[in-house]
């Protein structure tokens, strides 16, 4: 085997290859492997309709989201009136319908999101 078959990366969220820092937040991406990674830190008070959808155009997020809550508490709110929270620990999937999302409490919101992270807080150009 060549050293390029057997090649190991490694990458730190604290080092990423792009930033796209929001009103209350920050969302931060790492490519790996052929994927895109994003992490996700937003403050109390952050809401999508207001701290991103102005920056991309839109009232709602449409993308699709796998990812994985580190910290705090937020929601996941869709156009049918279904608010879904989001705590540590738990893995989520959103499909790619209009939602809008908002961070609970006084504790920050931080995830990681494997899927949909490529796409995520990027002003339409």
């Amino acid at each position: 085997m060549s050293s390029e078959e057997v090649s190991v990366i490694l990458k730190r969220f604290e080092s990423p290859d792009e930033v796209r820092v929001l009103q209350k937040g920050r969302f931060e991406l790492v490519h790996l492997g052929g994927m895109t990674i994003g992490r996700a830190t937003y403050e109390p008070g952050w809401r999508w309709s207001e701290h991103v959808g102005a920056s991309v155009g839109a009232t709602r997020c449409n993308v699709e989201h796998v990812g994985l809550v580190l910290s705090g508490t937020a929601t996941a709110a869709f156009d049918d009136g279904r608010v879904v929270e989001l705590r540590a620990g738990e893995l989520f999937y959103i499909p790619p319908v209009p939602h809008d999302s908002w961070v609970i409490g006084d504790e920050p919101y931080v995830s990681l999101h494997f899927l949909g992270a490529d796409h995520y807080a990027k002003p339409n150009t």
